[in-house]
């Protein structure tokens, strides 16, 4: 084993970039107080890639890992929602770039980010130990984390010759991959793939230096990394708060069957749409519920002669890809009003039924919510109460209406259900970064431009206050 490796790293390696491209290297430690959401041009970020299914083990029930990784530690962690058909979620840690935490044995100061990314590095190489079945067998882990390509250089070196010398010291395969990245990695910072890979305290050990060297070399691009949920009150990235003292060893292998939770999406579909839907022979819907595990329902019992209901659910787990989400995205444009469907510009209307007691969610306080998915989304989204909601929905329902070009329209109704998830998920204090599509074109069909329905008299008052899932409906068949 090489001689640099610690047992809990201590002096950091010698090696030192020559990489300028971000305009600076060794930078002063500035103690201002930076908007925790914002990340400031002199912070420390790492993006680490957490598999998918060992989530649970950095977020915990409610979020109480996650939030107690960020009071021990004092840094800032978001966690990316899931892709469907993406393996991994970005885990975005930063923090001021002042060393301020002790670190190792021997107590060295390091930026809270750096503190952070070893824990949560710590507790996913130790749920993989727990899933390892081969006893006997030399065991390696893998890391990968996205680094923006203006700051990648600094772990290349000229020539290449820092990330070879930091393959000789360490023993550790590293790669810096262009291609083929992940669907969560970012357009707009030029996101390249780091990837390390050997026995756990190699990898240990060339992520320390790795992590050393991203620390004095920020990117320029990295105030952009939460950009779409930087300017309003509860954004879609939600910051941690208040430390938690339960344990956190071993959240995944233990979580229980009884914490799962249904997620509902409920379509307000035009009724000429339906038999697209279906599909014929019912192929079409019966593709959707197979290729994504949801259970999707076409509600015959509560139609009249212009909307029925499209009911899409799931028992899901919060760190999970959501089966619900994801077949509610691909058959939104078979649910929706499609005007000018011949035309290049054409418009789509999407209508959700959402109970009065979650509506508050995506409002916010002030309508902050809101204005930050129609200016994210470029979306025209409107909350419909009382009288004109339709008279298919209940009491208790409201209408969230989207309308937009189908992409405008995706991102839009992509904001809100995974807002309305979280909000079932009590994770109104969580760490949920929002994307704004999902990496795949839905599914495209005939619809409706018939704008017309039928309205309701009457409402009961709204109350915004109340954290409750979806109701379940009544007498569904398909």
């Amino acid at each position: 084993m090489a001689s640099t490796l610690r047992n809990i790293h201590g002096k950091r390696s010698n090696f030192q970039s020559e990489f300028t491209g971000n305009g600076g290297s060794k930078r002063r430690n500035l103690h201002d107080d930076t908007d925790h959401n914002v990340i400031g041009s002199e912070d420390t970020v790492y993006r680490y890639l957490c598999p998918v299914k060992k989530t649970g083990s950095i977020i915990g029930k409610g979020g109480e890992i996650a939030k107690q990784i960020r009071s021990e530690t004092k840094s800032n962690m978001r966690i990316n929602e899931a892709l469907p058909g993406c393996e991994e979620r970005v885990v975005t840690i930063y923090s001021t770039s002042d060393e301020l935490n002790h670190f190792g044995d021997d107590g060295e100061l390091v930026c809270p980010a750096l503190d952070a990314l070893f824990k949560v590095h710590d507790m996913v190489v130790a749920d993989i130990d727990n899933d390892d079945d081969h006893l006997g067998e030399k065991q390696t882990v893998t890391v990968r984390m996205l680094v923006p390509s203006d700051q990648i250089g600094c772990v290349i070196g000229k020539g290449g010759q820092v990330i070879q010398n930091l393959r000789n010291e360490t023993s550790a395969q590293i790669r810096v991959i262009k291609d083929n990245l992940p669907a969560c990695a970012l357009t707009l910072s030029h996101d390249e793939l780091l990837q390390i890979i050997g026995e756990p305290l190699i990898v240990r050990e060339a992520l320390y230096q790795v992590a050393s060297l991203l620390h004095n070399n920020p990117s320029r691009f990295q105030h952009s990394l939460l950009s779409s949920s930087s300017t309003m009150h509860q954004p879609g990235g939600m910051l941690m708060c208040a430390p938690l003292t339960s344990s956190h060893r071993n959240y995944a292998a233990r979580r229980d069957l009884a914490d799962a939770r249904e997620f509902c999406v409920c379509f307000l579909c035009p009724a000429e749409n339906v038999g697209g839907v279906i599909g014929k022979g019912g192929g079409f819907i019966n593709q959707i519920r197979q290729e994504t595990g949801a259970t999707i329902r076409v509600n015959t019992s509560e139609t009249d002669e212009d909307d029925c209901i499209i009911f899409i659910s799931s028992k899901e787990f919060y760190e999970d890809q959501s089966p619900a989400v994801n077949a509610a995205i691909r058959l939104q444009q078979r649910c929706s009003e499609k005007v000018d469907k011949d035309s290049n510009d054409s418009t789509l209307t999407t209508r959700l039924l959402v109970s009065s007691s979650q509506i508050g969610c995506l409002i916010g306080k002030g309508g902050a919510v809101i204005s930050e998915m129609r200016s994210v989304t470029r979306a025209n989204i409107r909350i419909l109460q009382k009288e004109d909601v339709p008279k298919i929905a209940r009491e208790d329902e409201e209408m969230v209406q989207i309308t937009g070009n189908p992409d405008a329209a995706m991102k839009a109704l992509t904001q809100v259900i995974l807002r309305l998830r979280a909000n079932a998920f009590d994770m109104d204090h969580g760490l949920v970064l929002l994307p704004t599509s999902f990496p795949y074109v839905p599914q495209v069909s005939e619809s409706s431009n018939k704008p017309k329905y039928a309205k309701r008299d009457g409402s009961k008052d709204h109350d915004y206050s109340k954290l409750n899932s979806n109701s379940k409906r009544r007498s569904h068949v398909s």
